[in-house]
């Protein structure tokens, strides 16, 4: 009869929940209050890595059932995931360190719940972008976050291109072994001057903090032995906004010309040297719309 009254509970119980949360980056102390209930109080709990989650929970006397969703499986996760919902489960979304959806796995997730009528909740919290940005010490009333730049110089430097104009605050992830190569791939695309700080394993016990310009942290990066290690967030300031005399016109029917002949960043390089204009303004030629 006990079990009777309860499945017939859970057939009438209002259709499900998917609670976004975000857990520490480095320190567990981070996880507020909301977040662990939350994480106490789901049915389902799913994770980019269960192995890593699991230890998580451990530790905060959390048992709970798992599955995992990441990049590779988030497409076949997502019918079954929904099902439940619709069975009135509340799921509790985490990715391996701060906010889902940032650089991490949910977005297909949270867009089907919420396109089928489900309350998507968040329960905020740590996020190496916000941290980062935090104690940079650059300006921080603009900024965007481009996440991790591609793992091959020549598509890395062809990004930067189109990021050396920006002046906004940048924000990048980017893989201990690849940070050397990508600093030195923007001093090329930004310039040796700018200014950025590299955020090494932030609220972790070895958490450092980088600061200088661009050409500065490449020489770091090669006498430090700590430098190329752990988890790394790095920030650049933006462009410095200058009024171009450039004529535009000229630029592009330039850029235009010598991109029949020759890889993009090599024409944008020529163009620049033959107009007067900066590599970037040359390079965003290729990407205009025709007026």
């Amino acid at each position: 009869m006990g079990e009777q009254t309860l499945r017939e509970k859970r057939l009438v119980k209002a259709p499900g929940r998917l609670q976004v949360v975000a857990t520490p980056i480095g320190n567990l102390n981070d996880l507020s209050t909301r977040a662990h209930q939350a994480l106490a109080e789901a049915d389902l709990i799913a994770a980019e890595d269960t192995r890593h989650t699991l230890g998580m929970l451990h530790t905060m006397g959390i048992s709970k059932p798992m599955v995992s969703l990441h990049a590779y499986n988030e497409g076949q996760r997502v019918p079954d995931l929904l099902a439940r919902l619709g069975a009135g489960e509340v799921i509790a979304l985490v990715s391996d360190a701060g906010t889902p959806l940032l650089s991490d796995p949910g977005y297909e997730l949270v867009s089907a719940a919420a396109n089928a009528g489900f309350e998507v909740r968040v329960i905020p919290g740590p996020s190496a972008i916000t941290a980062a940005l935090a104690i940079a010490g650059l300006p921080t009333t603009r900024f965007c976050f481009e996440g991790f730049l591609a793992s091959r110089s020549r598509e890395r430097r062809s990004q930067l291109a189109r990021l050396a104009g920006e002046t906004r605050t940048l924000v990048f992830f980017e893989a201990p072994h690849r940070i050397a190569e990508t600093l030195a791939d923007m001093v090329s695309e930004f310039g040796k001057g700018r200014r950025a700080v590299v955020a090494r394993e932030l609220t972790k016990t070895h958490e450092t903090i980088y600061r200088g310009t661009l050409s500065e942290l490449v020489e770091l990066s090669a006498t430090d032995a700590n430098f190329q290690r752990g988890e790394i967030t790095l920030v650049v300031s933006g462009a410095e906004e200058v009024a171009s005399t450039v004529d535009l016109q000229m630029l592009k029917r330039t850029v235009e010309l010598l991109a029949k002949e020759l890889p993009p960043g090599r024409a944008a390089s020529i163009a620049a040297q033959l107009t007067g204009a900066s590599r970037s303004e040359a390079y965003s030629m290729l990407h205009k719309p025709a007026e």
